[in-house]
């Protein structure tokens, strides 16, 4: 690879004015001498037309026009990048300072690879305190499996070239999950992945958050991810998502309430087996924790 390798990276924005100014000065302020970047904005009828201009001379590409979805703006991106290193950022996320050097030398040190690494989550509640709380994805790493739960955070991760064209573009068809099925083609593809405890990005949480948990249509399109990749986890999956939409039994309701002083020693998933014990005895509760911070 070259001595400085070229990072091409790609933003997906719609009508995220409020948030863009800020990802993009997280990416030109890294003053990386070899960088591409790339914003894919979907027609944004907000004021994001008018800040890419403005920075469109540290662009090497722009558009903005209806498109597929944000998988479908990522591929499109990723087919006019030319670098050595791929990543995406969200127009919502940030790069945490002198990242691009880093990553840099990780792909120099070690070659093709899936890098990943941890992240600072923050919530600027309106007219509140700003909430912020850090990653720490080693313990994940030895003990979870991830087609059980998905720990990678996604701003916090990239790849080689040779890596992409491996595991191929993303699945255009989804909209919640594309990034886990990603990785875990990328798994099965036998890339190897390599964790780095350094913080690597901003991860924003705010009202208008796609990925935020509780929606049915994420949760379904999560649960074909479980049947290709881990049908086991599917069927206690599902089961999950069965109890988050349905209205409690009495049955449920009566023991909730009968134990509620207890409520610390009977989290969400020991009720769920103590109230069903048949329905969720071939699962840990290990599993149902896990499988339950996937809804």
């Amino acid at each position: 690879m070259k001595t400085i390798p070229k990072i091409s990276i790609v933003t997906p924005s719609y009508n995220q004015g409020q948030f863009l100014e800020e990802t993009i000065l997280s990416v030109t302020g890294q003053n990386y001498p070899a960088l591409e970047y790339i914003i894919m904005d979907g027609g944004s009828t907000d004021n994001s037309l008018d800040i890419i201009k403005k920075y469109e001379s540290r662009l090497a590409y722009w558009a903005s026009e209806k498109d597929g979805g944000q998988a479908a703006a990522i591929n499109s991106g990723f087919e006019k990048a030319t670098g050595d290193i791929l990543l995406w950022l969200n127009s919502d996320d940030m790069l945490m300072p002198n990242v691009l050097g880093y990553i840099a030398d990780m792909v120099k040190n070690f070659g093709d690879c899936l890098f990943f690494g941890d992240c600072l989550h923050f919530r600027k509640q309106s007219g509140g305190p700003l909430d912020a709380w850090g990653s720490e994805l080693s313990n994940a790493v030895e003990n979870i499996d991830l087609a059980t739960f998905d720990y990678i955070i996604q701003p916090s991760s990239f790849w080689t070239r040779s890596v992409w064209e491996k595991a191929g573009p993303l699945d255009e068809k989804m909209h919640y999950g594309f990034d886990w099925e990603w990785f875990l083609r990328c798994r099965d593809n036998g890339i190897e992945f390599k964790y780095t405890d350094k913080c690597m990005s901003l991860y924003r949480y705010h009202t208008g958050h796609k990925s935020a948990t509780g929606s049915r249509a994420r949760q379904e399109e999560l649960l074909t991810i479980y049947k290709k990749f881990n049908p086991e986890k599917a069927v206690l999956y599902e089961l999950l998502i069965q109890e988050a939409h349905a209205k409690p039994t009495l049955k449920f309701r009566c023991i909730r309430k009968s134990i509620g002083i207890f409520k610390n020693k009977y989290p969400y998933p020991k009720l769920l087996k103590l109230v069903y014990p048949k329905r969720y005895r071939p699962f840990t509760l290990a599993d149902m924790e896990l499988l339950i911070r996937m809804l």
